[in-house]
């Protein structure tokens, strides 16, 4: 699958999305430590079919190089995050994970996260590849 995929063509998008985004409310936070960004996470409101429109925000990326985890990027990513769709005027945060994807999942839990009993299924234009998703969810109104 990544053999199909024009690097030139998504670096583009990408510097599209974060210098003219389509809303104000769509940011890229990147985490940086010694001069280099080892993450980065893209928010914005959320496009599910039964979000409460300027309610709903949506953490829809989030990595951390693995070469840097566990020292605290993910947490204060995560807390930026979370104050950034506050300051936006969100009230609840959600984000979609892979079903399979534990690591990432007790993370959120322990952060306050919970899954919210929605899920869906991904994937290729030609159904090469399929991922399953659960939706976590938190309140950020406070």
């Amino acid at each position: 699958m990544l053999a199909g995929v024009d690097l030139d063509a998504m670096t583009g998008s990408w510097h599209a999305a974060i210098v003219r985004p389509p809303l104000a409310q769509f940011r890229v936070l990147a985490a940086v430590a010694d001069d280099r960004v080892v993450g980065f996470a893209a928010i914005g409101p959320s496009a599910d079919p039964d979000a409460e429109p300027g309610a709903d925000g949506v953490v829809a990326e989030f990595t951390v190089d693995p070469s840097a985890q566990r020292r605290g990027h993910g947490s204060r990513l995560l807390h930026a995050c979370v104050d950034t769709l506050r300051a936006d005027g969100f009230t609840r945060g959600t984000w979609w994970v892979r079903s399979t994807d534990d690591a990432l999942r007790d993370f959120l839990i322990a952060g306050g996260w919970a899954a919210d009993g929605s899920h869906q299924e991904v994937g290729t234009d030609n159904d090469l590849a399929r991922v399953k998703l659960i939706r976590l969810h938190t309140d950020i109104s406070a």
